[in-house]
C-alpha cells in the first residue's frame, strides 16, 4: 500500500520549484520528468541566443540534460518493469512441494534418534515451513521495492540526501532538513 503521506510531500515538495500553473501544465503529460526536461533544454538554447554562455558551456549543459534523460529513463525502467510472474509463481509451488516432502524427510531422522523424539518431529516440520513461507512472503514484498512503502528502498531520504549536497555545494541559504524516520521507517 503506498502511502497518501508519499504523494502529498511529493507535490508539496514540487511546488518548492515549480509555479502551480506551470505545475499543473506538466502533470497533463504522460511523463512529467521528460518535460520538466525538455523545458530546460528550451530555456537553455534561450539563455545561449541572448550571449549568456559560448557553444561549448552549451554543448556541455544540454551534454548534462541528455545524461539527466538517460538516467531518468533508467530509472523508470527499473521501477516499472514488470517482475516476471512465473518467476514468482515458480517459487511459490517449489515451496509447497518442498514444505509438502519436509516433514516426510525429518520422520525418519527423529524416529532413528529416540522415539521420544518422534514427536517432536512435527513441531519442528512446522518451524521448517514456517521460515521458508516467511521467505517467500518477504520475496513478495522485495519485487517492487519502489512503491513507497515501508519496506522499501528509502528513495525519498535518498533524494533529500542528494538535494542537500546540491543545494550545500550552490551555497543554498535554504536547504531542508534531512528526513526523520516516521515510525522507525524511513521512507
Amino acid at each position: 500500500v503506498v502511502c497518501e503521506d508519499y504523494i502529498m510531500k511529493m507535490d508539496e515538495s514540487m511546488d518548492t520549484f515549480l509555479k502551480r500553473e506551470e505545475l499543473k501544465k506538466y502533470q497533463s503529460y504522460s511523463n512529467v520528468a521528460t518535460q520538466i526536461l525538455k523545458t530546460q533544454s528550451v530555456r537553455l538554447q534561450e539563455l545561449k541566443d541572448q550571449g549568456y554562455f559560448e557553444d561549448f558551456r552549451h554543448m556541455e549543459f544540454h551534454h548534462i540534460l541528455a545524461e539527466l534523460y538517460n538516467e531518468q529513463g533508467r530509472s523508470e525502467r527499473i521501477k516499472n518493469f514488470p517482475f516476471p510472474r512465473q518467476y514468482a509463481s515458480t517459487a511459490l509451488w517449489l515451496t509447497f512441494v518442498f514444505c509438502a516432502l519436509v516433514p516426510f524427510a525429518l520422520i525418519g531422522i527423529f524416529s532413528a534418534l529416540s522415539p521420544l523424539l518422534f514427536w517432536l518431529c512435527p513441531f519442528v516440520s512446522a518451524l521448517i515451513i514456517w521460515v521458508f513461507f516467511l521467505m517467500e512472503k518477504i520475496g513478495d514484498y522485495s519485487e517492487n521495492p519502489f512503491e513507497g512503502t515501508y519496506n522499501d528502498v528509502p528513495i525519498t531520504s535518498i533524494a533529500r540526501g542528494i538535494e542537500i549536497d546540491l543545494r550545500e555545494m550552490l551555497d543554498d541559504g535554504n536547504i531542508p532538513e534531512p528526513l526523520a524516520h516516521k515510525n522507525g521507517f524511513l521512507l
